[in-house]
Order: C-alpha cells, then sequence, then structure tokens
C-alpha cells in the first residue's frame, strides 16, 4: 500500500509500508513522460542520513535525463516511522531498499530498477547487487563496502569506546531503558562515529535546506554488527554492472575494497577528486560524479532496453 500527494517542489511525496508496520517516506521525482527512460532509481543515504540532507540534487539531475527517482528515508529515520529513533539496523536498512525496490516496481514508468547508495548505504547497494535477480544496475558513491576495513581503519582507543558504549545500549535495551546515542559527525580526534578534519563541512554540504531537522546522531548499539556486513567478498557475484565512485582522499570510508572490486568484470571504478563529501552538490566534484553517474545509465537503458 502507498500514499502520495503532489507538491509544489517537482516532486511526490509518497510512502509505503515497512516491516513491522513501520510507514517508510520517501519522495517520488517523475520525468517528462516524451524523455522517460524506463530506469527507476532508488535511493537512500549513509549512516544517519536523510533524504533532505543532500539526495535531491542527485534525483533533479537523473530526472532530467529522463529516469525517475524513489527517494526514500530508513525505517527510524528522517521522516518515516519506527522507533527507537535513530537506530540502525543493516538488515533492516536492507530490507527497507528491498520495499523501496518493489515500490518502484509497481510505478507504470519502471522497465528496469536501478538501486543508489552513499557513503554506508555502499553496503547494501552492493548486497542488493549480488542477490537481487531484477536488478539493471548498481551505483554506490564514496562507498563502504566492507564493515570489516571499516572497523579496523579506526584507531583501537575508538573502537573500544564505540564497541563500550553499544554493548551498554544492548543492555540497556534489554532491560527497557531509553537508548543511549553517540554522535556521528565530529571533528578529528572526537569521540563519534566518523571523527575527521573534513566531517563539519560535510555536515554544512549535506545540511538540508528545506528546515528539516536532522539529529547528528545514532543508537550506540547501531554499530555493533558492520564488521559483519562483507559485501565487497561477494561482487564477483553481482547479478548487474555496479558503478563504485571512489574519492581519491576518504577521511570518512576506508578506499581499498571498493578499489579492488575493480578486477570483477560486473564492476566499473570510476575516481573523484577530493574527499568524500565531495561528490555531493557544493563538492569540488559533483558535476564530474554526476556525469559518471548519467553516463552509467545511459549504458543500462541501452544494453537491458
Amino acid at each position: 500500500m502507498s500514499e502520495a500527494s503532489q507538491g509544489k517542489t517537482g516532486r511526490e511525496s509518497v510512502s509505503f509500508n515497512g516491516a513491522d508496520g513501520a510507514r517508510i517516506d520517501a519522495w517520488l521525482f517523475r520525468p517528462d513522460p516524451d524523455v522517460a527512460t524506463g530506469t527507476t532509481v532508488v535511493m537512500a543515504h549513509g549512516i544517519g542520513g536523510i533524504k533532505s540532507a543532500g539526495l535531491a540534487p542527485f534525483a533533479k539531475r537523473f530526472v532530467a535525463a529522463g529516469h525517475t527517482c524513489v527517494v526514500f528515508d530508513y525505517r527510524n529515520f528522517g521522516a518515516s516511522g519506527g522507533s527507537p529513533r535513530e537506530l540502525l539496523s543493516i538488515r533492516a536498512e536492507r530490507d527497507d531498499y528491498r520495499r523501496a525496490l518493489d515500490f518502484a516496481r509497481q510505478l507504470t514508468e519502471t522497465s528496469r530498477t536501478v538501486v543508489w547508495g552513499c557513503s554506508f548505504a555502499g553496503l547494501h547497494a552492493t548486497w542488493h547487487a549480488v542477490d537481487d535477480r531484477q536488478l539493471a544496475g548498481a551505483i554506490a558513491i564514496c562507498p563502504l563496502v566492507d564493515g570489516a576495513h571499516a572497523t579496523l581503519s579506526k584507531p583501537v582507543t575508538l573502537s573500544a569506546r564505540l564497541m563500550a558504549a553499544g554493548l551498554a545500549d544492548l543492555l540497556g535495551a534489554a532491560l527497557r531503558r531509553p537508548p543511549r546515542y553517540v554522535p556521528i559527525s565530529v571533528p578529528d580526534g572526537a569521540f563519534g562515529v566518523l571523527p575527521a578534519s573534513d566531517s563539519m563541512l560535510g555536515r554544512t554540504i549535506l545540511a538540508p535546506t528545506d528546515g528539516t531537522n536532522w539529529p547528528n546522531r545514532v543508537t550506540a548499539r547501531s554499530l555493533l554488527g558492520t564488521a559483519f556486513c562483507r559485501p565487497s567478498r561477494r561482487l564477483g557475484r553481482a547479478r548487474c554492472p555496479v558503478l563504485l565512485v571512489v574519492p581519491d582522499v576518504d577521511t570518512a570510508v576506508p578506499t581499498g575494497a571498493a578499489l579492488r572490486a575493480a578486477k570483477f568484470p560486473q564492476v566499473t571504478v570510476v575516481r573523484s577528486r577530493g574527499g568524500h563529501y565531495d561528490v555531493y552538490s557544493g563538492g569540488r566534484d559533483y558535476e564530474h560524479v554526476v556525469t559518471a553517474q548519467l553516463d552509467f545509465l545511459a549504458t543500462l537503458g541501452r544494453t537491458t532496453g
């Protein structure tokens, strides 16, 4: 089931059911029928991200090229339902993608679907590239594709503190206590999920322009399973073409696993100039990153018809 309302921003507000009855809130961007390609791109953000934080510029460029876009918030985040708020579950987010893809495939204009993710959502996009037989393609920009590498790349003391906080939060949940939260974007050397010299700049680049509240936090237990999610090890079995856009200097996500994926025939790796946040609108390499994605999508249209 879904609901839709037409706004004044060139998009429709839609929703569909997630697991456990949680309502998944999404934007539906539709192209002019005269230029529609039949491709629908299903998009979601990275860790703690919401659709208001920098995803619309990509969707608008894709739509201008004739592609439909479904941009959604994960359960427990943004405008979607679910609680506790800001509780991240890799399995749940993967399921939210599956339900968004199912929603996209019910649209009358959809001939093919493409899964899209940025940063942490690279885990989800590449996972579905292997598991979803119906996908025409997968795109991941500034992507995390190996959770173990992300965990091991952090300083030992930071990893220990994050794990301790996560275990305490997990115990608290079992005792029905309120969640414990950890900040996401923090300055280099501070305690949080992404301590880096450009984290706060990235927060500024991605800041919602529509007044949407964007909490800079996740529940501490959200991070406990990350190391066990390693889709890069399965990418050789991808069922569709995969585009990975990998920054030259990424302070948020280790790039090694994504670069090594170039050895697989299904995977195309494009390097982007600058850092993790330079791939977004307002970043130094946004135009190049958009062009690479549009070229990839155009190729899918020619090959999958």
